[in-house]
């Protein structure tokens, strides 16, 4: 009897066990992620300059792997729409990534709205079942601001054997924003594109037509910043979440035109304020204006004769 309680404490403390705790957190800054010793991958998911030359090969972190964001991401006509998880392996196979390796995403880091792509990608990662994920917060322009050191050239590369499957917990899809909007499903939709863009005034050039979700809100992705493209910490984006009425108990789901900008929402709302039932919407206004769904804030025949004809 006592061999057998023995065995069951012991398989109730391997139930309980804490989960390990991340490396970094959802963010991790130049300094750390220099001076540290545990050997994360670090994602480099910058393209090519304007020159057509790769940002990677100019200059990258020592020991980073190069991914450009348009891998994570639809075509042209619907740049939001997700990659398939077949994709998706070929991908982080090839870069040699795996879920139970610390991973920390590198970006430029230009302005406010470049924090967007380490974001999506981020979420593509998690939904992916990656557990320890940071974001370098102010990428590679706060890392050369920190003066520290940059390496050349392409990167050496041990593929992997990845499995990839994806889980729609923090997914959104069309047909659940439907549910929404038609009063079957509760839940706050949450529009991260500057108020313009809401109110039908402006819109993407992909999109079908200008305006917004039913019953949507908007909170505009810069919210989370101060004049430097380095994100608020969670203990600020606490804050701010709070100051804005959003809070655990209730489903959010961010949208924007191509689920960027949401992504910086959804990242601040769910890992840095952590409230629970936080979802985004990767199609967003360009997949569902395409589609073809009824949409607020759109001009009239008359106001839209009007801007074509003052241009503006």
């Amino acid at each position: 009897m006592k061999h057998l309680m023995t065995l069951a404490l012991a398989a109730f403390g391997l139930l309980t066990a804490p989960v390990a705790a991340a490396t970094f957190g959802p963010l991790v800054s130049p300094q750390t992620l220099s001076t540290t010793d545990a050997n994360p991958l670090i994602i480099d998911i910058r393209g090519k300059g304007k020159d057509g030359v790769s940002l990677f090969e100019q200059g990258h972190i020592q020991g980073a792997v190069n991914a450009p964001y348009g891998l994570f991401r639809g075509t042209k006509e619907n740049p939001g729409k997700l990659v398939s998880p077949e994709h998706l392996q070929k991908v982080l196979r090839e870069i040699g990534a795996t879920k139970d390796r610390a991973t920390v995403i590198a970006y430029q880091g230009a302005n406010i709205s470049d924090f967007g792509a380490a974001a999506r990608v981020y979420w593509t990662l998690k939904s992916a079942g990656f557990k320890d994920l940071s974001i370098l917060n102010g990428g590679l322009n706060n890392w050369t601001e920190a003066s520290l050191p940059l390496a050349k050239g392409a990167a050496s590369l041990t593929p992997s054997t990845i499995e990839v499957t994806f889980s729609s917990q923090w997914l959104a899809t069309t047909d659940d924003v439907l549910k929404i909007v038609n009063g079957e499903e509760k839940a706050r939709l949450v529009d991260a594109r500057p108020e313009e863009f809401w109110k039908g005034e402006k819109k993407h050039p992909a999109a079908a037509k200008p305006g917004t979700l039913p019953q949507s809100e908007y909170f505009v992705h810069s919210s989370w910043f101060d004049s430097k493209p380095v994100i608020a910490d969670a203990a600020k984006a606490k804050a701010l979440a709070a100051e804005a009425g959003f809070k655990s108990g209730e489903q959010l789901v961010s949208f924007c035109n191509t689920g960027h900008w949401a992504a910086t929402n959804w990242f601040a709302l769910s890992e840095l304020a952590e409230l629970d039932d936080v979802k985004l919407y990767p199609d967003s206004l360009v997949g569902y204006s395409n589609a073809g769904h009824d949409m607020a804030n759109t001009p009239g025949l008359f106001q839209t004769l009007i801007k074509q004809v003052t241009g503006s």
